[in-house]
């Protein structure tokens, strides 16, 4: 049926996607950030710094990233600098993780609603897809500062599937974060774990909670998914 797609026994009507780790390959850069910005400061990286802020809003980690740091930089600063550091990653270098650009493709072919639900801001957001040659492909996005509350609820999900004109149990989410899978799956939605290379510390408990898991999008076929974890 157009507009739709069989994924196992789901019959789907919309796909949400996660941006960073994702559909591009981009953690790295902000690690490295966050690396830059403290040494700059004179502070080391905490070891548990990615998994404080992995699912926190752009605005939210930088409140952190102040009360943490004590910095006297105001919140608006703090986001001002990290924007500044990385546009040019996401504006001409970060690219696309192999086989997402067949799977969009796909999905629009198929008629399928698409969404965009992301941490990130909508300024590196937008450039970054529209640098890969995909921003056309989404009907909507919704980034963290539009949303209360960060990915560790479901919120951001349930403002994309309201956007998208859809019911949560006609929409499939892929993360890479397990909070993200967490809360989708709270939210009833169908989710799908994406490996990326820095959750991989918390992959067997996404492999535990997604009902599907898949290490590349190149395993992704006009067919469905053939995924390393399925329930």
């Amino acid at each position: 049926m157009k507009g739709e797609v069989i994924i196992k026994d789901w019959k789907i009507k919309g796909a949400i996607f996660d941006l960073d780790g994702v559909l591009i390959d981009s953690m790295g850069v902000w690690k490295n950030l966050d690396k830059d910005f403290l040494k700059k400061r004179g502070f080391a990286v905490p070891q548990d710094i990615d998994k404080v802020v992995k699912s926190l809003s752009f605005q939210d980690a930088a409140v952190y990233f102040k009360e943490k740091f004590r910095l006297s930089q105001t919140v608006a600063e703090i986001m001002g600098e990290w924007n500044k550091m990385v546009f040019d990653e996401y504006a001409f270098r970060i690219e696309l993780k192999p086989g997402v650009r067949e799977y969009l493709i796909y999905l629009k072919t198929q008629g399928i609603k698409i969404g965009l639900a992301t941490s990130n801001t909508r300024k590196l957001t937008e450039v970054v897809l529209r640098n890969n040659n995909v921003y056309d492909y989404f009907e909507m996005i919704k980034t963290g500062d539009e949303v209360e509350r960060d990915k560790n609820f479901p919120d951001i999900y349930l403002l994309c599937a309201q956007e998208l004109q859809l019911k949560p149990e006609q929409c499939v989410v892929f993360e890479d974060i397990l909070p993200g899978i967490l809360s989708a799956n709270t939210a009833g939605m169908k989710t799908v774990g994406v490996y990326d290379q820095y959750s991989k510390h918390e992959w067997e408990k996404i492999k535990a909670n997604a009902a599907l898991c898949i290490l590349s999008f190149e395993e992704l076929t006009g067919r469905g998914i053939t995924g390393v974890c399925q329930k």
